[in-house]
């Protein structure tokens, strides 16, 4: 770098000794734009929260470069490339990581005394004086490309950041200890199996039929909560986001979304999501979305290098500072990055309604302020691939479109889905974000959310994704979601009298029904089907032990269980979108027996590899989400 011609200020001027005339002034003198340009940027900058420059850049006006040299002229600035002139890593230890990180540098070059400062923001330069103390005095700015600052902080202190991104939940509330427990869990799992082989060999009938019980009983839990629910969403119950008109809100300054996309192994996505994205018609000054792919992740880095990314998407590689590459791990990493005062999720393959981000940003607008988050309504674009995406279209409609809006209607704890998940940034944080170790994330975030004081709206917005249609990764992706319920409820009931105090006596009974009884519906549906044997003259154990009139209460209750999820299947999927899957419903039964090998995948997992992430493979259906679209 000897060869760098550096114009220096002097240290002792000020901001308002170096301040000039406006940027866009300078851009006009210099016939990047014209008055017109200057005076068509300024109009947008009173309705939308974004610098000039960017809105300059988004709108086409002006390249970076070219913003970045009116900076310089403004500011009196040299303008640097990082790519051509990275900082040496000995430099990381000049500035602190979380110093670098808030204001959005990275030390470059030191000369003498003097430390060069790369920055994009020259206004904030005198805050990180003012944070550095005496230090900051000897502190001068470069100007350099946003993107190349942001790459040059994950070189610099990206191990820092990853490891912080593994630990941001409070241990209390999250499931990481579990790292140093697993010889332990081994072994209660050996001396479980032990004392229910040693029940069954004294007293078969009575293991049996306690084992019926409980599992009769975690039905009704179920089978209560989808009534309540249905009841609360068909009759308009209480109040939900759902209900909101977007257009009874008043004119307001729009502000900045960024929007997570967590990849891995991704070898065909990566063109197809910028083509869907590319539809949305927010600002893109005002929209920044982040693919976010973990470091030693080759497959994904390839079939982004052979794509065009525009000036709004940008990327994110998660440093391997440990083993752990989970979902939320890497959303906790690119966090940090991030500009949005509201921040998204969408996974690989989602194709969001166009107006989705309007939406979202209208309804926080006019939303209570202990409003944290808003989930979209989830579907599926390949239903008709083969039988299982039918069933599994069917089941997401009943879940999406019925049963999860009646749980926000009844105030329970909203359980999040994995994406189509909008945050106020400044809750989220607070919160600590995402529990990296956890397998199902949003359902334990929407957890933390409910007992922090904070409430989850489900928003009349819909993003469509590929169903799972192969029969083992169906499976696999269900033992993850299974997996992860298990494990968010031992989290939370570490201390029972705590969640009761934090969310009253009601919605600890959703808990308990949505998470455990949940998981155990799947574990213990062979024993429920036992039931039909009775139909070829089969004595069941119930009615040995509790007497024959127990045994058809039982069998009547769960006949009613069946006939209800399918009559709350059939309202689901009435409407004009999915009135072709109403025949399908009747072969749901032979659908769900899927979800018990599933669980007990998720059960052997739990003991041994509670943290093992089991990814959902996307880009494999023959239709394409456009086909789909099409049959909609």
């Amino acid at each position: 770098m000897s060869n760098l011609r550096l114009h220096l200020p002097e240290p002792s001027l000020t901001t308002a000794d170096v301040l000039h005339l406006p940027l866009g002034r300078y851009l006009v003198n210099a016939g990047i734009i014209d008055q017109l340009d200057l005076v068509h940027a300024l109009g947008l900058q009173r309705h939308i929260d974004a610098p000039l420059g960017e809105i300059m850049v988004s709108e086409g006006l002006a390249s970076q470069s070219d913003v970045l040299q009116a900076m310089a002229q403004q500011h009196r600035a040299e303008v640097v490339d990082l790519a051509r002139s990275p900082p040496l890593l000995s430099l990381a230890n000049s500035l602190p990581a979380s110093v670098c990180l808030a204001h959005r540098v990275v030390p470059w070059l030191k000369i003498g005394d003097r430390l060069m400062v790369a920055t994009n923001t020259p206004d904030d330069f005198a805050n990180l004086r003012m944070c550095m103390g005496s230090a900051g005095k000897k502190m001068m700015p470069v100007l350099a490309d946003p993107a190349q600052i942001k790459h040059q902080l994950g070189r610099l202190y990206g191990r820092e950041y990853a490891q912080r991104a593994s630990t941001r939940v409070p241990v209390a509330e999250s499931c990481r200890g579990w790292a140093v427990n697993t010889e332990s869990r081994r072994w209660s799992a050996i001396v479980i199996l032990l004392a229910l082989g040693l029940a069954l060999l004294l007293a078969p009938m009575w293991t049996l039929s306690i084992a019926m019980l409980w599992a009769f009983v975690t039905l009704m839990m179920t089978t209560g909560l989808k009534a309540a629910a249905c009841w609360a969403h068909l009759s308009g119950r209480g109040t939900s986001g759902l209900t909101f008109d977007p257009r009874n809100c008043p004119p307001f300054r729009l502000p900045h979304v960024s929007v997570l996309v967590p990849l891995l192994k991704e070898k065909e996505i990566a063109a197809a999501l910028i083509a869907r994205l590319s539809r949305l018609t927010y600002p893109k000054s005002l929209l920044s979305v982040v693919l976010v792919l973990e470091e030693q992740d080759q497959i994904t880095r390839d079939t982004i290098a052979r794509t065009k990314l525009p000036d709004w998407i940008t990327v994110i590689e998660v440093p391997a500072a440990n083993k752990l590459t989970t979902k939320p791990r890497a959303l906790n990493y690119a966090l940090d990055f991030c500009r949005g005062s509201i921040i998204g999720v969408w996974d690989a393959e989602d194709r969001p309604q166009p107006d989705q981000i309007e939406r979202v940003v209208t309804r926080f607008q006019s939303a209570p302020a202990n409003v944290a988050c808003l989930q979209g309504i989830l579907d599926y674009y390949n239903p008709q691939e083969n039988w299982l995406s039918r069933c599994f279209t069917i089941e997401y409609a009943t879940w999406w479109r019925v049963v999860l809006p009646g749980i926000a209607r009844l105030g329970l704890v909203v359980p999040l889905g994995g994406t189509t998940l909008f945050f106020r940034r400044s809750i989220l944080e607070k919160l600590g974000g995402w529990d990296a170790h956890n397998v199902t994330e949003d359902a334990d975030l929407g957890l933390r959310l409910a007992r922090h004081g904070y409430i989850t709206e489900l928003i009349q917005t819909v993003t469509y994704e590929e169903a799972n249609c192969r029969t083992w990764p169906w499976v696999r992706q269900r033992s993850r979601w299974l997996k992860g319920f298990l494990i968010t409820w031992c989290v939370h009931m570490r201390d029972p009298r705590k969640l009761m105090a934090d969310l009253g006596l009601v919605r600890f009974l959703g808990i308990q029904t949505m998470f455990l009884a949940t998981f155990s519906q799947f574990a213990c549906a062979p024993l429920l089907w036992s039931f039909w044997l009775t139909l070829f003259g089969v004595t069941h154990p119930i009615a040995l032990t509790l007497g024959t009139p127990v045994m058809w209460f039982m069998i009547g209750c769960f006949i009613f269980s069946g006939l209800l999820n399918l009559g709350i299947s059939a309202a689901a999927v009435s409407g004009r979108e999915h009135r072709a899957l109403l025949g399908w419903i009747p072969t749901l039964p032979f659908y769900f027996p899927l979800g018990v090998l599933a669980a007990y995948k998720g059960l052997h997992e739990f003991v041994l590899r509670p943290f093992f992430w089991d990814k959902t493979e996307h880009g494999v259906s023959l239709a394409t989400e456009e086909n789909g679209a099409a049959q909609k």
